[in-house]
C-alpha cells in the first residue's frame, strides 16, 4: 500500500504516464472525468494531454487500455487541439487496438477513427487505415476494412475517398484469409451503393466466382440514392436541416442534393493510367510506312492491343496520331483503314480530354473517308469520330464539319449529317448556342433539298435532334423558308430522338457540366420544376460568355450595344419571319390588276397612265387614301406596287406625282404584309430616285420602310448592288448616306460586311468626291460596330485616303453605338423566354467577328513549306517562317484550317536558335489576331507549347511568349486553357521561370473569370509545391495567385487538397490559405456584363439566379435561396439587383449597424509599412498610364485593413453612383476623422487617381470638391505630404488640368494652389514641367501658367533642377503650334523676367529669331507686375512662428519651407520697389530662398568694407564647433534618414549663422563616422549647392552687414571649409558631385580667395590657407571628368563676362594646370569624349583669333597645354574620342589635334622662353656624380618648363645643399638675365621657407576638421609652398614672390598699370553649362570685382591663394572708392 500512496499524490497527467498499471488506470479514469467536465473546447487544459493521448490508446495492459480508449474518445470529440494527434493516435489504434481480442476495444478504436473523421481529419485517418491493410496480422486488416466500410456508410463518398480503396480491392479479394475476402466483399457492396456501375470496370479482373457473387449482391441493393447519416462538424447545420425535412416527410431539396453524388465518381477516374508510348514496337514508325500491307497491319495490331487499356497516361501522341491519320486518309487497304480507326477510337477513349488537341487534325480526314461504302469501315469510322467528339467540343470542330458539308459525295454528306445528329444528342441548349446552331442549320437546310434520299433523311434527323435539344423557339428562325411538309418531317424526327441526358436536356446537361459549381443544386431546387430550364440556361450562359466576350478581340468597344440591343433586336427580327414574314410567289400583271381593282377605285386604275400630270396626281391622291384605309390582312402589297410601277412607273417626269408615288410605297411597306417579292418590284426605282434633289428624301423613307418590313441586311445588300451597278454618282453617294443612317437606326446585326467592303472600296476609288466622302462616313458608322479590324481591309489604299479614313475612325473612337430604334416594333409582342434571351448577346457578339471575310490559306501551307520550317539549316527554317508570316499578313483574316502548320510551328517553339523561337512567337501572335476566336481549336496543340516557352532562361524570349499567350487568350477566353490537365502538367515542371511566369499570368487572368473552370483543381497540388519552391520569385508569385484560385475553388476545396502534403508543409500551406482567405477577392458577377448594355435589353435580371451561388462558394443553401425570387420580378433596378446578389455573401448584420462606426481605421505605422513595401518592391509602384486590374486589386487589398468594409464596397463598385455616395460619406467624415484621413491619406489619394480615369463628370467634380476640402484640412493640420503620396497623386492630378471643361480645370488649379501649402513648391515644379510635355495642348498651357504662378509666388528657386534648364524647357513652348500654349509660355517667361530682369535672356539661351522677337515684344508690352500683391497674399495666411531648429514635428511637417519661403519671397519682391525690410530675422532664409533675397540686398547695399590691416599677421584661433553626440534626429528617425538629411542640408543655407553652424556641425558628425557617412550618399550635390549658396550669402550679405560680428563669419567659414575638407577626403562621396555643382563650388571658392575683405579680418590668412587646401582636395578627389569639365566651363564663363576680374580667370587656369599635372595618373578614369566636347564648345565660343585678342596669353596657352598633354598621353587614339561632337569636320579641335600629332613630342629645349613644353621626366634620385651634367640639365629643363618650374627649383635647392661645391654657372650662363635672377630668387625663397619651419606654434587656429586633412605632402609634389603644412609665412615672402610674378609678366615693380574702365554686363553669349546659381550675379558683384581688379593677388603656377595686398594703389582707385562711399551714405540715409 505504501507504493499506492506514493502515486496517489501525483497529478493526473503524471499518473497517466506512471509505470504502475493501477496508477495509469486511475489516471485515465480521472482524465475521463475531467474531459467530460470541460465545457470550452478551447480550454488550455486540453493542451496538457496533447502528448499523452497516443499512450491512452496503446497501453500494454488490456484493462487499462479500455479505459484509455474511452478517455481518448471523449478527448477527440471535445478538444479543439485533438486534430494535431490524428496521425499518431490512429496509427496506435491500428497497430495496438485492432489486434486485441476484445470486441469492446475494437469498437472503441473504430469510434475514435470515425470521430477523427468527424472533426475534419478524414484524409489522415484514411491514410493510416489503408496502411493497416498491408499489415501481416489479418485481424488488423479486417478491422481496418470494417472501419473504412463503416466510415463510407456513415459519411458518404464525398468525405471518404474511394479511389485509393478501389485500388487495393483486387488485392484484398486475392487474400488467403477468408475473413479478409468476406470483408472485402462487404466493402465492395458498400462502395457500389454509392457509385453504382463505375465500380464494375476496376473489378473486372477479380476471380469470376467472386465477381458473380458480388453482382448478385449488387442486384439486391435498393435503387434509391444513398445519403450520409453522419456529418462533419462544419456540416452540422445541414444535419439538423435534414432531420427537419425527414420529420416533415419531404426531402425535395435533399433529393436534389443527392442527385449530384451519383455521377460524381466516374469509373475512368478510378482506373490507373497506363503508359503505352514506350511500349510501342521500336520499328512501329518504319513498319507503318512499309509497302507491304501485312507489315502495316502488324504495326496497327500492336497499337490496337495497347489502346485497349481503358485509361492511358498523358503524353505526346502527336506522331502516333499523325501516323494513324495517314493510314485512315491515304491507305488503299480498307481493312487497315478500319483498324487505324479502331486505334484512334481506343486513343480517344483512353485519353479523353487529353486527346482534344489532336481532334482538329483527325476529324476532317475521318469525315472525308466516309466515302468508303464497306459497312465495317464505315462503322469503325463512326465509332472513331464519336469517341473523338467526346474529347473536344462541337465549337472547336465546327469549322471542319461545315467544310465537309459541301462535299459532292452523297455518302460523305449523309454520314456527316448523321454525325452532327449524334453530336447534337450530347449537347444541351447551353452548349449549342445560336451562334453555333445558325451555320449548322444553314448547311443542313441545303441537305434537306438534296437529290439523294439518304442525305435528306440524315439532314432531317440532325435538324430534328437540334429541335429537341434547344427547342422550337431557337430553331424556328432558321427554318423560316422551309415548307410545311419538310417542317413536319423535322418535327417527326424530333419526337423520335432520345437525348443522352434525357428529356430535360437543358437542366440535366447543365447539372453534369457544372457539377463543380457550389450551390448549383440549390438554385435549381429553389426555382422549382417550372424554372429548371430557366435556371439552367443562364447558368451555363456565363460559362460560355467569358470566352465569347474575349473572343472578339479588338471590336470590344462596340460590343455591349451590339450584343445587348442591336444584336438583340436583330435576332428578334430574325425570329420574326416564322410568324410575320410572307413568302409570296411572283404574280403576273393580269392577276395584279385584278387584285388591285378589288381594293382601288376604278378611276384610279384608269388614270394611272394618263398623259395629263394633274390627272396622274389626282389618281395618286386617291391611291393614297385607299391605302391608308385598307386593313393589313386585305392589302395586296405586290399588286399595289406593281400598279405603281406600271408605265410611266419610275420614269415619272412630274416630281409631285413621283413624290406621292414614293410616299405610297412607304405606306404600303409599313401597313401591309410586305414581302421581299414586292420589294424587288420597287427597289430599282427607289435607288434610281434616291439621288434626286426633290424626290430623294421620299425615296429614302420608302427604303427605310422596306428595310423594316424585309429586314435591313437583305434590303441593304439589294440596294447597294443596284446603286453600284449604275453610274450615277449622286445616287451612289446618297445610297451610302441612307445606309449610314439605317445602320444607326436598325443596328448592325446580320449585316454582310464582306459585301459592303467591296462596294465601299469601289466608292473610295470613285472620281466623285461626294461618293468618297459618303463611303468614309459609312465606314465610320461601321467602325462603331466592327471596331479596329475594319481598318485592315483598307491598308492598301492610298495614304491620303487612309488618313481620311483614320480621321473618321478617330472621331468614332470611344463612342458607343446608338440603341436601335427601328426593326424591333413589329415583333415586340412575341415575348421571348428569358433563358433564350440570355444567349442572344452571344450571337450578336460573335456575329461581328464572323462577318469579317476570312481567307482559306491551307492550300498555301504546302509540304515544301512545312519541310522548310523543319529543315536542319536554321537559315532555311527562318525562310520558311518568313513565308508563313507573309502569308498571314497578306490574308489579314484567315480560316481556322491551316493544315500541318501547327505541328511545324510547335517544333520551332523549342528551336535551339532563340531568334527563331521569337519569330515563331510573333507568327503565333499574328495567327491569333488573323484567326480570331477560331484559334481556340488550336489551344491544345499550339497554345500549351507557347506556355512551355515561358520557362526559357532568356528574359526577352519569356516576354515574347507571355505577349503571345495574352494575344491568344484575348481571342479564346480562358476556358480552353484551363480544360484538361495540360496547364497543370506545365505547372508541374520544376522550372522556376516557367512557374513564376505561368502563376503570374494565372493571377492576372483568373480574377476576370466568372465561371469556375472545372479542371482548375488539378493545378492546386502544383501550386502548393510552388509555395515551397526554392526560388523566392516562384514562392511570391504562388502566394499572389493563391487568393484567385480560392476565389474560384473555395476555401474548403483548397484546404482539402492540402491533405496529401507532408505535415510540416501542410501547416505552412494552411496558414497561407487562411491569409489568402482574408484577401480573397469577390468573384466577378455575371450582371456586370448585362449592366453595360443599353437600357431596354432585359439584361440585369437574367443571369442572376446563379450569380450568388457561383460567386460565393461558402454561402449555404439557406442564404442563397431567396435570390431567384428576387429576380423573378423582372422590374428590379440595376443597383438593387446587384445588391441582391451581394447579400448572401455578407453576414446577416443590419446595414445600419454596419455603417455606424468610423470609416477610416487608424492602423499604427500602417502608412510607413506601405511605403516600405512599395520601396522594397513588395507591391506594385503606383505608376501607370491607365489603371490595370492588378493596381485596383492591390489598392482594394491595402484598403481592406483601414477602410470600413461597407465604404470599400461603395468605393470599388462598378456603378459610378456608388462612387458619388462614397465621396459624399468621405466629405461628411472629413472633419470628424482627421487622424484616420491622415493615416489613410496615401490610399485615399490613390483611390482618387482612379476616379480621374472615370469618364463620368459628376464623379470627377465630386472628387475635386473633396480634394479641395482635404488639402485645406491638411494645411490647417500643418501636415506635409510624403514623397510617396506626392508621386502617386500629383502626376494624375496634372493630367486633369488638361480637361476640356473649364470648371474642372479651374478646380484642379485651385487644388494645385492649395497643395503648395502641404508640399514644397520646388518639388511641385518638376511634376508640372513633366506636364508640359503632354500631347494635350490644354494641359501644356495650364501647366505653363501654373509654373508662372509658382515663380511669381516663390521666386526663381522653385525652378528645378536649375533655373537655366527649367527656363530653356519653358522657352521651347514659345514655338508651340497651339496659340494658347505659346501665350502661356510667353506669359510665364515674362513673369520670370519681372522677378529676375535681363538675366532671363542668359538663362534661356539661344532662341530662334521669331521666338526671341515674340518674347521681346511681350516683355515690352507687359508692365512690371506690382510687387505688393504677393505680400498681401502671404500676410493673409496665418503666420507660423515655430522654431525651425526644433525637429520635433519634423516627420509630420517636413522641411518647414512653405510659409517661410513665401514670406521671404514677398520680401524679395517688395525689394524691387525699394520697400524697407521689416520682416524679423526669425523668418530666416531657407534653401529655396537665399538667391532671391540676395538679389535685393545686392541692389541696395554696395559691399564696401573698411580696411583694417593692423593685426593681420598674428596667429589666430578659429572658434571650434562644439563636438557633441549625434543629434537625436538620426536615431529617432532612422526610418526616414533621407528626409532628415534633406532637412539639415536645407538649414545649411539658412540666413541665420547659428542655424547654419549647427546644421554643419551635425553633418560633420555624420561625415566623421565611417559607418554613418554613407548616409550622405545621394545628397552630395544638394549639400554642395546649399554650401556654396551659404558662401554667396556670406559674400553678399553677412560681410556687408556692419552689425555682424566678423568672428561669427570666420566661425561659419571654418565650419563650411572643415566640412568640405572632410567630405572631399572621402573619394566615394566626392565623386558624386556633378559638373554643374562643381562649377558653382569652384566659382564660390575662387571668389572667396579673391575677397579682399577677408584679408582685413584677424584670421583671414588662415581662411585663405584652408580654402587653398580645400581646392587642392576638390581637384584631386572629385570625379576627374566632372571637375575638368567644370573648370573648362568656368573658364569660358569668366572670359565671357566682360566685367569679370582677370584674376578670377587666372586662378581658374591655374586650377586647370594643376589638373594637367594630374593627367598622367588620371587619364584612364577620364571620359575623354566629354572633355573634348567641352574643349570643342570652348573653341567654338572662343576661336583661335578671338583667344589671341585676349589681353592675357594665358587662355590660349592653357588650352594648348591641355591638348598637348592629352595628345602625348593618348597618342593617335585621341582622335577616336571625338564621338560626342556632332560635326567634327567643322570643329577646330580635330584640325588642331591632327597638327599636334604630326609634330614630334620630343622637341623640348631648355630655353627659358619655351612655354608650351610639359610633362618632362622625373629625376632619377640615384644619379651618380659622373652624370652630374645630365642631372643638372634635367633640373634646368624642369625650371624652364612652365608647369614644373617649382619642382625644378626645389630639386635644384636640394641638389645645391647636397653638393655645395657643384657648379651651376655653366647652365645659367647661356640663359637670359631674367631667367638667372628668377632662379636665384626662387632658391632664396625656398631657403627662407625651409628655415621658417618650426617657428610657428602648433595652434595656428585651424579647426579640428582641417587638422585632419593637413597631411604634409612629399616635396616633389608640393602643391602650394608655404601653407601645405599649415605654417604661417612672413609678408616679405609674399612681396618677394609678387615681384617675381610681376617681372615674369613684364611689369615694373614700382607702379600699377591702370585697369580699363568698368563696363556693365551686356547680354553675354550662352555658356555651355548653365549653373544653378548663375542668376546671382548682379551689379553689386560687378562693383566689388572692379575694385578687386586693383589688387594684385599673387598665385604662382602651383599656388591657390594669395595673402598680400598690393603696396600701393593708384589715385583713380582711391577716387573710385571715395565715390562709392558717398553713394553708400546716400543709400543709408534714404533707407532711414
Amino acid at each position: 500500500m505504501g507504493d499506492d500512496s506514493e502515486w496517489m499524490k501525483l497529478s493526473v497527467d503524471q499518473k497517466c504516464e506512471h509505470k504502475l498499471w493501477k496508477a495509469r488506470l486511475s489516471g485515465y479514469e480521472e482524465a475521463l472525468k475531467i474531459f467530460q467536465k470541460i465545457k470550452d473546447e478551447k480550454s488550455p487544459e486540453w493542451s496538457k494531454y496533447l502528448g499523452l493521448i497516443k499512450k491512452f490508446v496503446t497501453d500494454s495492459n488490456a484493462v487499462v487500455q479500455l479505459k484509455g480508449l474511452e478517455a481518448a474518445l471523449v478527448y477527440v470529440e471535445n478538444a479543439h487541439v485533438a486534430g494535431k494527434t490524428t496521425g499518431e493516435v490512429v496509427s496506435g489504434v491500428v497497430s495496438k487496438v485492432f489486434n486485441q481480442p476484445k470486441a469492446k476495444a475494437k469498437e472503441l478504436g473504430t469510434e475514435i477513427c470515425l470521430m477523427y473523421i468527424e472533426i475534419e481529419k478524414g484524409e489522415a485517418v484514411q491514410e493510416e487505415l489503408l496502411k493497416g491493410l498491408d499489415s501481416k496480422n489479418p485481424k488488423i486488416t479486417v478491422a481496418c476494412i470494417e472501419t473504412l466500410r463503416k466510415a463510407l456508410s456513415e459519411f458518404g463518398s464525398k468525405i471518404i475517398l474511394l479511389k485509393p480503396i478501389i485500388k487495393v480491392l483486387p488485392k484484398l479479394f486475392e487474400s488467403r484469409e477468408k475473413a479478409i475476402r468476406d470483408e472485402a466483399k462487404l466493402i465492395a457492396v458498400e462502395i457500389y451503393r454509392w457509385i453504382r456501375d463505375a465500380l464494375k470496370a476496376p473489378l473486372q479482373n477479380i476471380n469470376s466466382v467472386q465477381l458473380k457473387e458480388l453482382e448478385e449482391e449488387w442486384l439486391k441493393l435498393p435503387t434509391g440514392a444513398p445519403k450520409p447519416t453522419r456529418f462533419l462538424r462544419s456540416q452540422q447545420e445541414l444535419e439538423a436541416k435534414l432531420e427537419q425535412q425527414q420529420s416533415a416527410g419531404g426531402d425535395a431539396e435533399g433529393g436534389g442534393d443527392d442527385g449530384d453524388e451519383v455521377p460524381q465518381i466516374d469509373a475512368y477516374e478510378l482506373l490507373e493510367a497506363v503508359e503505352i508510348l514506350s511500349k510501342l514496337p521500336k520499328d512501329f514508325y518504319d513498319k507503318i510506312e512499309a509497302k507491304k500491307w501485312q507489315e502495316r497491319k502488324e504495326a496497327l495490331e500492336a497499337v490496337e492491343v495497347l489502346v485497349k487499356n481503358p485509361k492511358l497516361e498523358a503524353g505526346d501522341y502527336s506522331d502516333l496520331v499523325k501516323a494513324l491519320k495517314k493510314v485512315v486518309g491515304k491507305d488503299t487497304n480498307v481493312m487497315l483503314v478500319a483498324l487505324a480507326a479502331k486505334c484512334l477510337t481506343g486513343l480517344a477513349v483512353g485519353l479523353r480530354k487529353k486527346f482534344g488537341q489532336y481532334a482538329g487534325h483527325v476529324v476532317p480526314t475521318i469525315l472525308e473517308k466516309f466515302k468508303e461504302k464497306k459497312p465495317q469501315v464505315v462503322q469503325a469510322l463512326q465509332e472513331a469520330i464519336d469517341a473523338i467528339f467526346l474529347t473536344t467540343t462541337l465549337q472547336s470542330i465546327s469549322e471542319d464539319i461545315l467544310a465537309v458539308m459541301d462535299n459532292k459525295n452523297p455518302t460523305i454528306k449523309q454520314q456527316t449529317s448523321l454525325f452532327i445528329a449524334r453530336s447534337f444528342r450530347h449537347c444541351t441548349s447551353s452548349t449549342l448556342p445560336k451562334s453555333l446552331l445558325k451555320p449548322f442549320c444553314a448547311a443542313l437546310l441545303k441537305h434537306i433539298n438534296d437529290s439523294a434520299p439518304e442525305v435528306r433523311d440524315a439532314a432531317f434527323e440532325a435538324l430534328g435532334t437540334a429541335l429537341k435539344v434547344v427547342g422550337e423557339k431557337a430553331v424556328n428562325p432558321f427554318l423560316a423558308d422551309v415548307d410545311k411538309l419538310k417542317l413536319d418531317r423535322i418535327k417527326e424526327c424530333s419526337e423520335k430522338v432520345e437525348l443522352v441526358y434525357g428529356k430535360k436536356a437543358g437542366a440535366t446537361a447543365d447539372k453534369r457540366e457544372s457539377k463543380a459549381l457550389p450551390g448549383k443544386t440549390v438554385a435549381s431546387g429553389a426555382a422549382g420544376d417550372k424554372d429548371v430550364k430557366e435556371a439552367a440556361a443562364p447558368k451555363s450562359g456565363p460559362l460560355k460568355k467569358a470566352p465569347a466576350t474575349k473572343a472578339s478581340g479588338p471590336p470590344k468597344k462596340g460590343k455591349p450595344a451590339v450584343s445587348g440591343a442591336a444584336g438583340g433586336s436583330g435576332s428578334k427580327n430574325k425570329k420574326g419571319p416564322d410568324v410575320k414574314e410572307i413568302v409570296e410567289p411572283e404574280l403576273s400583271v393580269e392577276v395584279c390588276e385584278e387584285k388591285a381593282s378589288v381594293v382601288l377605285p376604278p378611276t384610279c386604275l384608269q388614270l394611272l397612265d394618263s398623259s395629263n400630270w394633274k390627272e396622274r396626281l389626282a389618281c395618286m391622291e386617291e391611291f393614297q387614301k385607299a391605302v391608308e384605309l385598307m386593313d393589313r390582312t386585305e392589302m395586296p402589297c405586290q399588286a399595289l406596287v406593281r400598279m405603281l410601277a406600271k408605265k410611266p412607273g419610275w420614269k415619272e417626269t412630274n416630281f409631285q406625282v413621283m413624290q406621292m408615288k414614293l410616299h405610297i410605297v412607304a405606306l404600303i411597306a409599313q401597313k401591309g404584309n410586305f414581302s421581299k417579292t414586292s420589294a424587288q418590284v420597287v427597289l430599282d426605282g427607289l435607288v434610281d430616285k434616291i439621288g434626286d434633289v426633290k424626290c430623294g428624301n421620299n425615296a429614302k423613307e420608302a427604303l427605310t420602310a422596306i428595310a423594316e418590313a424585309c429586314l435591313l441586311p437583305w434590303t441593304a445588300e439589294q440596294v447597294m448592288s443596284m446603286a453600284f451597278s449604275q453610274k450615277n454618282p449622286k445616287n451612289q453617294s446618297e445610297t451610302l448616306n441612307w445606309l449610314s443612317n439605317a445602320i444607326k437606326e436598325f443596328g448592325f446585326s446580320g449585316l454582310n460586311v464582306k459585301a459592303f467592303i467591296s462596294n465601299v472600296k469601289t466608292a473610295l476609288a470613285a472620281t466623285n468626291p461626294a461618293v468618297r466622302t459618303s463611303a468614309i462616313t459609312l465606314l465610320g458608322v461601321m467602325y462603331l460596330y466592327v471596331g479596329p479590324p475594319l481598318r485592315m481591309f483598307f491598308e492598301d489604299e492610298k495614304t491620303a485616303l487612309l488618313s481620311q479614313i483614320d480621321a473618321e475612325f478617330e472621331k468614332m473612337q470611344g463612342q458607343t453605338p446608338p440603341a436601335p430604334t427601328r426593326g424591333t416594333s413589329k415583333n415586340v409582342g412575341g415575348g421571348t423566354d428569358e433563358g433564350e434571351d440570355g444567349d442572344e448577346p452571344d450571337e450578336g457578339g460573335s456575329d461581328v467577328v464572323d462577318l469579317l471575310p476570312r481567307v482559306e490559306i491551307s492550300d498555301k501551307i504546302t509540304l515544301e513549306l512545312i519541310s522548310k520550317i523543319g529543315d536542319k539549316n536554321w537559315k532555311i527554317r527562318k525562310e520558311g517562317l518568313d513565308e508563313v508570316s507573309s502569308i498571314i499578313n497578306e490574308a489579314k483574316f484567315i480560316q481556322p484550317n491551316i493544315g500541318e502548320l501547327p505541328t511545324a510551328l510547335k517544333g520551332r517553339l523549342n528551336d535551339s536558335n532563340k531568334i527563331l523561337v521569337q519569330q515563331t512567337l510573333s507568327i503565333l501572335q499574328q495567327l491569333a489576331v488573323a484567326m480570331g476566336p477560331n484559334v481556340k481549336q488550336h489551344v491544345k496543340n499550339l497554345g500549351i507549347p507557347i506556355i512551355t516557352v515561358l520557362g526559357d532562361s532568356k528574359n526577352n524570349v519569356r516576354a515574347a511568349a507571355l505577349a503571345t499567350v495574352n494575344a491568344w487568350a484575348e481571342q479564346t477566353g480562358m476556358k480552353e486553357w484551363l480544360e484538361g490537365e495540360d496547364l497543370s502538367e506545365e505547372l508541374k515542371k520544376e522550372n522556376p521561370f516557367l512557374r513564376q511566369e505561368l502563376l503570374g499570368w494565372l493571377a492576372e487572368k483568373l480574377p476576370a473569370l466568372r465561371s469556375t473552370p472545372t479542371d482548375l483543381i488539378l493545378c492546386v497540388p502544383h501550386l502548393y509545391s510552388c509555395l515551397e519552391d526554392r526560388n523566392g520569385d516562384v514562392r511570391k508569385k504562388a502566394q499572389d495567385a493563391l487568393p484567385f484560385f480560392m476565389m474560384h475553388l473555395g476555401y474548403e476545396k483548397m484546404a482539402k487538397a492540402t491533405g496529401k502534403l507532408k505535415p510540416t508543409s501542410k501547416d505552412q500551406v494552411l496558414a497561407m490559405l487562411e491569409k489568402a482567405k482574408a484577401n480573397m477577392p469577390a468573384k466577378p458577377a455575371a450582371p456586370a456584363k448585362a449592366s453595360s448594355k443599353p437600357a431596354g435589353g432585359a439584361g440585369p435580371a437574367k443571369f442572376q439566379p446563379v450569380s450568388a451561388p457561383v460567386e460565393d462558394s461558402m454561402s449555404s443553401s439557406v442564404e442563397s435561396k431567396p435570390d431567384p425570387k428576387k429576380t423573378r420580378g423582372g422590374g428590379v433596378s440595376k443597383a438593387k439587383s446587384v445588391q441582391g446578389k451581394k447579400m448572401p455573401s455578407k453576414s446577416s448584420l443590419k446595414e445600419d449597424d454596419d455603417k455606424s462606426g468610423p470609416i477610416f481605421i487608424v492602423v499604427p505605422n500602417g502608412k510607413e509599412q506601405r511605403m516600405k513595401d512599395e520601396k522594397a518592391l513588395k507591391v506594385l509602384k503606383w505608376n501607370f498610364t491607365t489603371p490595370r486590374d492588378e493596381y485596383i486589386e492591390q489598392l482594394k487589398l491595402q484598403m481592406s485593413s483601414c477602410v470600413a468594409r461597407w465604404l470599400q464596397d461603395e468605393m470599388f463598385h462598378s456603378d459610378f453612383q456608388h462612387h458619388n455616395k462614397a465621396l459624399a460619406v468621405m466629405v461628411d467624415h472629413l472633419e470628424s476623422e482627421k487622424e484616420g484621413v491622415i493615416g489613410c491619406l496615401d490610399l485615399i489619394l490613390k483611390w482618387l487617381t482612379l476616379r480621374f480615369f472615370d469618364t463620368n463628370t459628376s464623379v470627377l467634380m465630386k472628387a475635386l470638391e473633396y480634394l479641395k476640402l482635404l488639402f485645406t484640412l491638411l494645411s490647417d493640420e500643418e501636415y506635409h505630404l510624403t514623397e510617396n503620396e506626392a508621386s502617386s497623386f500629383i502626376p494624375y492630378l496634372i493630367l486633369k488640368v488638361g480637361e476640356p471643361k473649364d470648371v474642372i480645370r479651374k478646380d484642379v488649379r485651385a487644388i494645385l494652389n492649395r497643395m503648395c501649402l502641404v508640399y514644397p513648391a520646388s518639388k511641385m515644379f518638376p511634376f508640372l514641367m513633366e506636364g508640359t510635355k503632354s500631347k494635350n495642348s490644354k494641359q501644356r498651357a495650364e501647366c505653363l501658367e501654373e509654373l508662372g504662378c509658382l515663380v511669381e509666388s516663390y521666386g526663381m528657386n522653385v525652378c528645378q533642377p536649375t533655373p537655366g534648364k527649367a527656363l530653356k524647357e519653358m522657352a521651347i513652348h514659345i514655338g508651340d503650334r497651339d496659340n494658347t500654349v505659346r501665350n502661356a509660355a510667353l506669359n510665364t517667361i515674362v513673369t520670370v523676367y519681372n522677378v529676375h530682369g535681363d538675366q532671363v535672356f542668359k538663362l534661356i539661351g539661344n532662341l530662334s529669331e521669331k521666338d526671341m522677337s515674340m518674347l521681346e515684344e511681350r516683355i515690352k508690352r507687359s508692365a512690371k507686375r506690382p510687387a505688393a500683391a504677393p505680400v498681401k497674399q502671404v500676410e493673409e495666411r496665418p503666420q507660423r512662428t515655430q522654431n525651425l531648429n526644433s525637429n520635433a514635428n519634423m516627420l509630420r511637417k517636413g522641411p518647414a519651407e512653405d510659409m517661410s519661403s513665401r514670406l521671404n519671397q514677398a520680401r524679395s519682391l517688395s525689394g524691387h520697389s525699394e520697400a524697407t525690410h521689416t520682416v524679423p530675422r526669425e523668418f530666416q532664409l531657407d534653401l529655396d530662398e537665399i538667391e532671391n533675397d540676395n538679389g535685393t540686398v545686392r541692389c541696395e547695399m554696395p559691399a564696401l568694407v573698411q580696411h583694417k590691416l593692423d593685426d593681420i599677421f598674428e596667429p589666430v584661433l578659429i572658434p571650434e564647433p562644439k563636438i557633441r553626440a549625434v543629434s537625436p534626429h538620426f536615431d529617432d528617425m532612422h526610418s526616414n534618414t533621407a528626409s532628415t538629411i534633406n532637412f539639415i542640408i536645407s538649414q545649411v543655407a539658412s540666413g541665420d549663422i547659428n542655424t547654419s553652424v549647427q546644421a554643419l556641425t551635425q553633418i560633420d558628425e555624420v561625415l566623421r563616422q565611417e559607418d554613418k557617412s554613407e548616409a550622405m550618399s545621394g545628397h552630395i550635390d544638394q549639400f554642395l549647392i546649399a554650401t556654396f549658396m551659404q558662401l554667396r550669402l556670406i559674400y553678399n550679405t553677412h560681410m556687408a552687414d556692419e552689425k555682424l560680428d566678423k568672428d561669427e563669419i570666420i566661425k561659419l567659414y571654418s565650419c563650411i571649409i572643415g566640412n568640405m575638407i572632410s567630405l572631399f577626403q572621402m573619394e566615394n562621396l566626392a565623386r558624386e558631385a556633378s559638373t554643374g555643382v562643381l562649377k558653382d563650388l569652384m566659382h564660390g571658392l575662387i571668389t572667396l580667395m579673391l575677397d579682399s575683405r577677408i584679408e582685413d579680418l584677424e584670421e583671414g590668412q588662415q581662411v585663405f590657407r584652408s580654402v587653398n587646401l580645400l581646392v587642392v582636395k576638390v581637384l584631386e578627389k572629385s570625379d576627374q571628368t566632372n571637375i575638368l569639365s567644370a573648370l573648362l566651363v568656368l573658364l569660358q564663363d569668366s572670359l565671357l563676362a566682360t566685367a569679370g576680374s582677370p584674376k578670377f580667370s587666372e586662378l581658374v587656369m591655374k586650377c586647370l594646370w594643376r589638373m594637367v599635372r594630374l593627367l598622367p595618373d588620371t587619364i584612364n578614369s577620364i571620359n575623354l569624349d566629354r572633355i573634348l566636347l567641352d574643349i570643342h564648345i570652348f573653341m567654338k565660343v572662343f576661336p583661335k583669333e578671338k583667344l589671341k585678342q585676349c589681353k592675357s596669353e594665358f587662355p590660349i596657352r592653357t588650352l594648348k597645354t591641355l591638348l598637348h598633354t592629352l595628345c602625348k598621353l593618348k597618342g593617335p587614339k585621341i582622335l577616336d574620342h571625338l564621338t560626342m561632337i556632332d560635326n567634327k569636320n567643322e570643329s577646330e579641335l580635330e584640325a588642331h589635334l591632327c597638327r599636334m600629332m604630326k609634330h614630334s613630342l620630343d622637341q623640348m629645349g631648355s630655353k627659358s622662353d619655351k612655354e608650351t613644353e610639359k610633362g618632362a621626366s622625373r629625376i632619377d634620385e640615384k644619379a651618380s656624380k659622373a652624370k652630374v651634367n645630365d642631372f643638372l640639365a634635367e633640373i634646368f629643363k624642369k625650371i624652364g618648363s612652365k608647369e614644373n618650374t617649382k619642382e625644378g627649383l626645389a630639386e635644384l635647392y636640394e641638389y645645391k645643399k647636397k653638393y655645395s661645391d657643384a657648379d651651376i654657372e655653366p647652365f645659367l650662363k647661356n640663359s637670359s638675365q631674367f631667367f638667372q635672377s628668377y632662379v636665384e630668387r626662387g632658391l632664396r625663397v625656398i631657403e627662407m621657407e625651409r628655415e621658417g619651419k618650426g617657428r610657428i606654434p602648433s595652434s595656428t587656429g585651424i579647426s579640428p576638421q582641417m587638422e585632419v586633412s593637413c597631411v604634409p605632402t612629399p616635396t616633389s609634389t608640393v602643391s602650394s609652398v608655404g601653407n601645405t603644412n599649415g605654417e604661417e609665412v612672413g609678408p616679405s615672402v609674399y612681396l618677394e614672390r609678387l615681384k617675381i610674378l610681376r617681372q615674369r609678366c613684364g611689369l615694373e615693380n614700382t607702379k600699377q598699370d591702370d585697369r580699363p574702365a568698368l563696363t556693365l554686363l551686356s547680354k553675354p553669349s550662352v555658356p555651355a553649362v548653365v549653373s544653378s546659381t548663375d542668376m546671382l550675379h548682379s551689379k553689386l558683384s560687378q562693383i566689388r570685382e572692379s575694385r578687386e581688379q586693383h589688387h594684385h593677388l599673387d598665385l604662382d603656377s602651383n599656388q591657390m591663394h594669395s595673402a598680400a595686398t598690393t603696396s600701393s594703389s593708384s589715385s583713380s582707385t582711391a577716387a573710385n572708392i571715395d565715390d562709392l562711399k558717398k553713394r553708400l551714405e546716400r543709400i543709408k540715409s534714404s533707407r532711414k
